[in-house]
């Protein structure tokens, strides 16, 4: 008997097209999380591992889009694997079964080191092209959304207990911004 096909998705940001990295591929079930590749909270990630059963497969774009990092990588694929679940990675043209020959395990060591190559060039450019655009005077990082005056205003009209959804909407932002600006204004204090 076969198991379920099970897809994996990562997009990085909530802007991100996550339908693309499986697009066209037939599955029972895929787990998308909304969280940077570094990142460590992945509930998704958690729920599929939770969920996936001997005979299954899971089937992820490509190394990256599962792991942190090479021994990221290399851990999830040996308990999947290790439990039965059979493991495919579409860019990379690569399946792990827990069979897999001497050759297999180098791949995914070579091929998951080179993910995290590319990631950290990324993040070296990123970063010199940040220092680049301070140093001519253009890049300023976030700005702030609201002045004094209204941040004041919101503040105050929190105090007298109007609702923070209402204002946050009145005011665009988001709850989590809203709270940020009481939270720092009111010394760490807010009324939820």
């Amino acid at each position: 008997m076969t198991g379920q096909k099970v897809g994996y998705v990562r997009v990085s940001s909530s802007d991100q097209n996550a339908e693309r990295q499986l697009d066209g591929v037939a599955l029972d079930r895929a787990f998308t999380d909304r969280a940077s590749g570094g990142s460590t909270d992945r509930p998704e990630l958690e729920a599929l591992l939770g969920f996936v059963r001997a005979d299954d497969t899971v089937i992820v774009h490509s190394m990256d889009r599962l792991a942190r990092n090479l021994g990221d990588l290399r851990r999830l694929v040996e308990e999947l694997t290790g439990r039965g679940v059979r493991i495919e990675f579409l860019h990379e043209h690569l399946t792990f079964t827990g069979e897999d020959s001497p050759m297999a395990t180098l791949m995914l060591s070579v091929m998951g080191a080179v993910a995290e190559f590319e990631r950290a060039l990324i993040r070296e450019r990123q970063r010199e092209g940040i220092e680049l655009a301070k140093s001519r005077g253009v890049y300023r990082g976030s700005q702030k959304r609201l002045s004094t005056a209204r941040v004041a205003e919101l503040r105050r009209r929190s105090e007298s207990g109007e609702e923070k959804a209402a204002l946050a909407r009145e005011f665009g932002i988001s709850r989590q911004t809203l709270y940020r600006y009481l939270l720092h204004e009111l010394g760490g204090r807010v009324d939820v």
